[in-house]
């Protein structure tokens, strides 16, 4: 029997961040279940590591999140001294380097031969905390370097009306339809397009941004999978995408993104950094919709950090600024949802809702919904789903059956985790009342049933 070797790098590293053994456990069942998984990790296991067992599976990934998120750094299977030969590169899309293509078109081979690192990766703290600010550097280096064909608008334009078609087609049917191909078409059309040759380079920015979209959707419709790791890998090379295209406005875009990200999570850490920064990179040099955008998300990681005034405040300039529109055009990256109006109304909920005004936060996301044009089916049901929340949690039943009717009325067709989670979570917020014999309940939890069943 082959005698194992201590693992002294894990030791070390577990001594570094203080926990013990059993608390370390925890934190690694934690990580797990972010990722839809249960674990049993209990002190004996993380004993059986560090005397030179291999975790098993994707363990020994959720085992460098949880360290990574206690050290605040960014540690890789190979830090932990558990990698195999076999193992991928476990920080794939995680760094920021001389060209965002260099690390897309690996990910992208990956989703396509359906790899399970990428899909069951953990969203990680130390990635949303990267000092963004040095990626401009790298762009300019990469700006130059880049060769090949000649690109005009026509390209940009067939670019941006693909994406387009493939965002209404998520919006309408969720995100699991068209993803593999979506992935296609940026690896073989559009990733090429952006090592082109291009008649100016205002053209070569917009190309930059319009691929910088399509990997923001990506982003998203992994996200939309519960896939937070790979929406997190996704976000970051929509990033340095942007900001090597120059655009006003984009770079700042997607750290919006990032921080919504974040605040869904739970995980707020430098989530208020990310917002008040990416308004800073758009106020002033964008329009008072898109800037709304902005300023609803700043609210809502105040709201978070429990500063109620200032949240307050800054809701009511989105509000304002949305109402003070004159008709100027709003930019094709900042309509990854549709129209800002909506996002601004359902952003606006979320602020509301952490600070305890569930009236309000009804009221808002109901609005959100009947402000969306026809097609956008999931984010229509999922606002109405949490309108439906906030009427319950004040005690109307009947109003809250009604409105998740309604949502249902939306989810038919829809292919998403998220949907299926809100109804989930439904059933289980109605089963005191079904037990109680409202039938309003217990025909909503049948239709319910029903629904899961069939997706």
């Amino acid at each position: 029997m082959t005698k194992r070797t201590p693992n002294h790098r894990l030791r070390n590293l577990v001594a570094e961040a203080g926990l013990t053994y059993e608390a370390l456990a925890k934190e690694v069942r934690a990580v797990a279940a972010e990722c839809g998984t249960a674990l049993r990790t209990n002190k004996s296991t993380i004993k059986h590591w560090i005397s030179g067992a291999v975790p098993a599976g994707d363990t020994g990934r959720y085992l460098a999140v949880a360290l990574s998120r206690r050290l605040g750094r960014l540690l890789t299977l190979q830090d932990l001294g558990v990698a195999t030969h076999e193992e991928e590169d476990d920080s794939l899309g995680l760094s920021l380097g001389e060209d965002p293509l260099d690390a897309l078109l690996p990910m992208w081979r990956h989703e396509l031969d359906r790899r399970r690192f990428l899909s069951t990766s953990a969203y990680s703290v130390a990635a949303a905390g990267l000092p963004l600010s040095y990626v401009r550097e790298i762009a300019d280096r990469t700006a130059a370097a880049r060769a090949g064909r000649t690109i005009g608008m026509g390209e940009v334009a067939a670019v941006r009306d693909m994406v387009r078609l493939f965002s209404e087609m998520d919006e309408r049917h969720g995100g699991q339809h068209g993803r593999s191909a979506l992935v296609q078409y940026l690896r073989d059309d559009v990733a090429p397009l952006c090592r082109g040759r291009f008649h100016s380079d205002e053209i070569r920015r917009h190309m930059l941004s319009a691929a910088g979209r399509g990997v923001h959707l990506l982003g998203w419709k992994s996200y939309d999978a519960g896939q937070q790791g790979l929406a997190q890998r996704y976000y970051l090379q929509s990033y340095a995408l942007a900001v090597e295209s120059g655009i006003p406005g984009h770079d700042g875009f997607v750290m919006r993104t990032m921080a919504m990200q974040g605040l869904k999570l739970h995980r707020p850490e430098h989530c208020q950094a990310l917002a008040e920064t990416g308004l800073s990179r758009a106020k002033g040099k964008v329009d008072v919709q898109t800037e709304s955008l902005f300023r609803v998300v700043h609210a809502h990681t105040l709201a978070k950090s429990r500063q109620r005034r200032a949240a307050v405040a800054e809701a009511e300039r989105a509000r304002t600024l949305l109402a003070a529109d004159c008709g100027d055009e709003v930019p094709f990256w900042a309509l990854a949802w549709g129209p800002p109006a909506a996002s601004v109304y359902s952003r606006n909920a979320k602020v509301y809702e952490t600070l305890g005004d569930r009236k309000t936060a009804a009221e808002q996301y109901a609005r959100a919904a009947v402000s969306r044009p026809a097609g956008y089916a999931r984010i229509v049901a999922l606002d109405l789903v949490a309108s439906a929340e906030m009427q319950l949690k004040s005690g109307s039943i009947e109003q809250a059956c009604a409105t998740w009717n309604r949502a249902m009325d939306h989810m038919d067709g829809v292919r998403s985790v998220r949907t299926r989670k809100a109804v989930k979570r439904m059933r289980s917020d109605l089963a005191r009342f079904r037990a109680r014999g409202a039938r309003c309940a217990a025909e909503l939890d049948e239709r319910a049933g029903e629904f899961l069943t069939a997706t």
